[in-house]
C-alpha cells in the first residue's frame, strides 16, 4: 500500500470518526473516490444516500430499527392471502366465504396477489440478466434471508411463486436473491411495470457493494441496506422512469436535451455534427442518464463513478457533464462518421472499448 494510499485511508477515518460528520469534507473526499479498505466505500455511500445520519451516536439505532422494518416489510409482502401464518403468531384466516381467487372485485387480495405476480416475474427476468459473467452473483450468499429462503416456511414465498409461474429458478437462492428482494418494493407502485424494467441496474452495483463489506456485521445486512439506500435513490431519479412526466422539466426528455446543450457548450463542432446527421439524444443518451451509467462500463468503473457522483451536490449536473465527455472522448471517430457508424458507436455499451477510457482514483 502505497504512502499516498494510507494517507487518504487515513483522511477519510478523521472525518468519519468525528462526532458529527462534517459532510463537505466527507464530499470532497469522496469525490476523487472512495478506498475500499476497511468498508469506507460502504459506510460512505450510505451517508451520502442520506440512509445515516451525521451524527455518530444515532448510528447504531436507526441501522436497528431500519433493518427491523426491512423484515417487517418481507413478512407483509411474501404471504399469500389464506396461507397459513403460524410461524407470524396468526392464526390461519378462513377467507373463502369474502374473498376466493375467482373474486372480481379489484380490492380483492386474491386480484392483488395476481397482479404482484406479474410485477415478480419481471423482476426475476430483470435479475437473471443481471451481471450474467460475474462469478459473485452466481454463487450462494454468505447470508441468505432465512425468510425468504428457509424450505420450513408454511407460508409461501417469493422465490415459490416465481418457480410455480414460471420455468425452475436455479439461481434465485443465489446473490441474486437479495437484488430480487430489494428490487421487489416496486411492486406497490401505482406506476406501470414497464416504466420500472432496468432498475436492477441501480440495485446491482449498491447490493454488490454492501454484499462485499469486509465489515461481517453490516455485510449481513447488506439487502436491508441496499433496500433503503435503494429507495432514496430512487427518489431523486423516479421521474426519469415516469412516462407521463417525459416532456416535463423534470422528465428524461428534457434531461436528455440538456446533454446537447451542454455538448453545445463545451464543443460546438462535435454539437453541429450531430444535429447535422440528425442523431438526437433520445438514441443514445436515455439509457446513460435512467441507469446512472451502469450498462455502459465494467462494475469497478461504475462504482468508481457513482463514488463521484453520490459525493457531489449536485449530482445530476454532474452526471450530464460525465455524458458529455463519453462524447468527447470518441469526438474524432464521431466527427469523421457517417450517420450509421456513428449511431453504432454511440450504441455500443463503453465497456467493451473501455480501454479509450481512464477512471481515475482508488
Amino acid at each position: 500500500m502505497s504512502r499516498l494510499h494510507r494517507s487518504r485511508i487515513a483522511d477519510f477515518q478523521e472525518v468519519l470518526g468525528e462526532p458529527t460528520v462534517a459532510l463537505g469534507k466527507l464530499r470532497d473526499l469522496c469525490f476523487s473516490g472512495i478506498p475500499f479498505d476497511g468498508g469506507l466505500r460502504c459506510l460512505c455511500w450510505k451517508i451520502l444516500l442520506n440512509y445515516l445520519p451525521l451524527e455518530r451516536a444515532l448510528w447504531s439505532s436507526l441501522l436497528k430499527k431500519q433493518r427491523d422494518l426491512y423484515s417487517q416489510f418481507l413478512k407483509e409482502m411474501i404471504i399469500q392471502p389464506g396461507i397459513a401464518k403460524a410461524n407470524l403468531g396468526v392464526s390461519r384466516e378462513d377467507v373463502t366465504l369474502e374473498d376466493h381467487p375467482l373474486n372480481p372485485n379489484p380490492d380483492s387480495r386474491w386480484n392483488t396477489y395476481f397482479k404482484d405476480n406479474e410485477v415478480l416475474l419481471q423482476i426475476d427476468k430483470d435479475v437473471r440478466r443481471l451481471y450474467p459473467d460475474m462469478a459473485f452473483f452466481q454463487r450462494p450468499t454468505d447470508y441468505p434471508c432465512l425468510l425468504i429462503l428457509d424450505p420450513q416456511n408454511e407460508f409461501e414465498t417469493l422465490r415459490k411463486r416465481v418457480e410455480q409461474t414460471t420455468l425452475k429458478s436455479q439461481t434465485v437462492a443465489r446473490n441474486r436473491s437479495g437484488v430480487t428482494n430489494v428490487s421487489s418494493p416496486l411492486k406497490s407502485s401505482p406506476n406501470s411495470l414497464s416504466e420500472y424494467e432496468g432498475m436492477n441496474e441501480i440495485v446491482g452495483p449498491l447490493y454488490y457493494t454492501f454484499a462485499t463489506d469486509p465489515n461481517s456485521e453490516w455485510k449481513e445486512h447488506a439487502e436491508a441496506d441496499t433496500f433503503f439506500c435503494f429507495t432514496n435513490l430512487m427518489a431523486e431519479i423516479r421521474d426519469n422512469f415516469i412516462k407521463s412526466l417525459d416532456d416535463s422539466q423534470c422528465g428524461i426528455t428534457y434531461k436528455m436535451e440538456k446533454v446537447y446543450s451542454t455538448l453545445k457548450e463545451k464543443d460546438v463542432e462535435l454539437y453541429l455534427k450531430l444535429q447535422e446527421q440528425n442523431i438526437k439524444p433520445q438514441f443514445f443518451a436515455f439509457r446513460w442518464l435512467t441507469l446512472l451509467l451502469s450498462q455502459e462500463f465494467l462494475l469497478p468503473d461504475v462504482i468508481r463513478i457513482w463514488d463521484s457522483l453520490f459525493a457531489d451536490d449536485k449530482r445530476f449536473d454532474f452526471l450530464l457533464l460525465v455524458c458529455c465527455a463519453m462524447l468527447t472522448l470518441i469526438r474524432d471517430q464521431l466527427l469523421e462518421g457517417d450517420f450509421t457508424l456513428n449511431m453504432r458507436l454511440l450504441q455500443v455499451r463503453i465497456k467493451y472499448r473501455r480501454h479509450r477510457l481512464q477512471c481515475k482514483g482508488p
